[in-house]
């Protein structure tokens, strides 16, 4: 098993598991490493290469050096085999802290942390959609609960984590970490040849990705979602790029729904080619809970998008409070309009303006100094260790 290098330096366990905490983290755990003896563990929770192994290769992070292979045969088994493999991991190696961030199932693996007294930081905590249907709004509450530091992105999550009760001396609003990690890798995103490969022209496709259980599993939103795609193609009559995750190809192979003869299902793409093509689009169509920020991002750099996101809540409202983007829920109408009022916007220079808790980009030198701060203070104030 490995371990931490025991260097004299405190000893952090980063915990991921999916392809967003990876990319959000990654300016993070480089700069962790720079200061703190770093191990970083995977669940295997999303363990598809293209989910997983590109992005640690695109954002230069190197492998984990634990692979906890947590993955079951039903839901059950996963949630309780990464509650059980980091809890022996760190009965193990005896991290100092644990990082965690998000939503995933993957950040789970803090309750085995919390009954070790081991400190707890959490980024992306006091998110909230108010949607009792989507299992990460679940695992939100838990893990803040759960967790010693909280990091939220703005005020609106630190709003609901006083809401909740967390000690408010123990909450910090870093702001995302994803304009660092885009900033640092913009000069790829520019010179990425995916356009050409795919033979694409720059402004005259739209983006598709669609992965959420509650768009993807429930199968009357499934039909309704994919059926406006269709009548999406037919309408604009432009190729539509569908970064196809593995849930949502098998539930099209399972149901035997027919795309457009123009709807693209590619393999999901990598960091920087998604960016660039995500930044050249005529329209984004997404799930991904990352989209307001890269919509941000990119407003920010003189570059915006039109973009649409297909859920019916957000947890992010600081977007949408600076035209971020618009929701548009998955009715067929409903998409439809959505899709031809963000176009619209944008061709009449109406562009979306960037988020102020999205533009720092030194939130990894954030996250170093609050972990440094708070993990005697925890030790001491919380579990009473001398």
């Amino acid at each position: 098993m490995p371990s931490f290098e025991n260097n004299g330096k405190l000893k952090l366990l980063v915990v991921v598991g999916t392809r967003p905490e990876i990319i959000r983290l990654s300016e993070v755990i480089k700069k962790c490493r720079k200061y703190f003896d770093v191990l970083l563990a995977h669940t295997g929770q999303n363990y598809d290469y293209n989910l997983n192994g590109i992005f640690f290769k695109d954002l230069e992070l190197g492998e984990p050096e634990v692979f906890l292979d947590a993955v079951g045969d039903e839901l059950g088994e996963t949630m309780g085999n990464i509650i059980a493999k980091s809890y022996q991991l760190m009965v193990e190696v005896e991290p100092d802290a644990v990082l965690v961030l998000g939503d995933t199932n993957s950040c789970l693996s803090v309750i085995g942390a919390k009954r070790l007294h081991i400190p707890i930081f959490h980024m992306e905590a006091g998110n909230r959609c108010k949607d009792e249907c989507l299992p990460e709004e679940t695992n939100r509450r838990i893990v803040d609960v759960i967790s010693d530091v909280n990091m939220a992105y703005s005020e609106n999550a630190r709003h609901y984590l006083a809401e909740a009760g967390l000690p408010r001396e123990r909450t910090y609003v870093t702001g995302s970490p994803m304009a660092e990690v885009l900033r640092k890798n913009l000069e790829k995103i520019y010179t990425s040849e995916i356009h050409s490969k795919l033979g694409l022209k720059k402004g005259r496709y739209i983006l598709l990705s669609a992965h959420r259980e509650e768009n993807i599993d429930i199968p009357g939103n499934f039909t309704s979602l994919f059926s406006a795609i269709n009548r999406m193609a037919e309408k604009y009559d432009l190729p539509i790029l569908f970064s196809c995750h593995p849930r949502s190809r098998k539930r099209l192979q399972a149901s035997g729904f027919k795309l457009d003869d123009r709807v693209i299902d590619h393999e999901p793409l990598g960091f920087h080619d998604y960016n660039c093509l995500q930044s050249n689009a005529f329209c984004v169509v997404s799930d991904s809970g990352t989209l307001p920020e890269e919509s941000s991002f990119f407003a920010s750099v003189g570059q915006p998008f039109p973009a649409v996101c297909i859920r019916t809540s957000t947890e992010r409202p600081e977007a949408l409070d600076k035209g971020g983007f618009i929701i548009s829920g998955i009715d067929e109408n409903g998409l439809l309009q959505a899709v031809d009022v963000a176009v619209s916007m944008e061709a009449n220079g109406e562009h979306a303006l960037a988020v102020p808790s999205y533009t720092d980009e030194n939130v990894s030198d954030k996250v170093v100094k609050i972990i440094q701060s708070y993990v005697g203070i925890v030790n001491q104030m919380v579990w009473r260790k001398k």
